[in-house]
């Protein structure tokens, strides 16, 4: 993938040079609520986290979480992408966006590129969804998606059972 655009958004993969705004994001209080503690506290941790997680996922999948950004600006805003995990047979959308960026669409729209390019592009039948039971922000989204309830999941390294969301569509 060499990026996505929408009306707004400039969609691409992260870089190490992104750890700074990592840094930022993975530490705001709604990303250690709603998606967990990822124990990044330092740029080097930042540059662990992008090199051992979305980069090598690039290398191993074909795609991962991608750094959101503002087209107008280039400002990065967040990020929305897809997670192989460890025995799961399908892949899951993921979105996390900085605070002053929340209920401004923002996640809609990276999130409806992401989910287009992954039946599209990459051919995925299914992809899913996990959310944090008491997250209702990022619930009504992913129905606004047109994903549906799939039932609880529990997944390793997250203490409570995650709601399970699915995309099915035929390539």
């Amino acid at each position: 993938m060499n990026g996505l655009t929408t009306e707004r958004l400039a969609i691409r993969k992260f870089e190490l040079s992104d750890a700074g705004f990592i840094l930022r994001l993975l530490n705001d209080e709604a990303f250690l609520h709603f998606i967990g503690d990822k124990g990044v506290r330092s740029i080097e941790d930042a540059r662990d986290y992008l090199s051992s997680g979305p980069i090598a996922s690039y290398h191993a999948n074909g795609f991962g979480l991608f750094h959101v950004a503002e087209k107008s600006s280039s400002e990065p805003i967040g990020m929305c992408g897809l997670l192989r995990r460890d025995g799961r047979q399908h892949p899951d959308i993921g979105f996390a966006f900085l605070p002053e960026y929340c209920a401004r669409g923002f996640a809609f729209e990276s999130a409806t590129a992401v989910l287009q390019f992954g039946h599209s592009e990459l051919e995925i039948d299914t992809i899913l969804a996990y959310v944090n039971p008491d997250n209702e922000r990022s619930i009504r989204l992913l129905k606004r998606l047109g994903l549906v309830y799939a039932g609880l999941v529990t997944l390793d390294g997250i203490p409570l059972p995650q709601k399970s969301y699915s995309s099915a569509c035929s390539t």
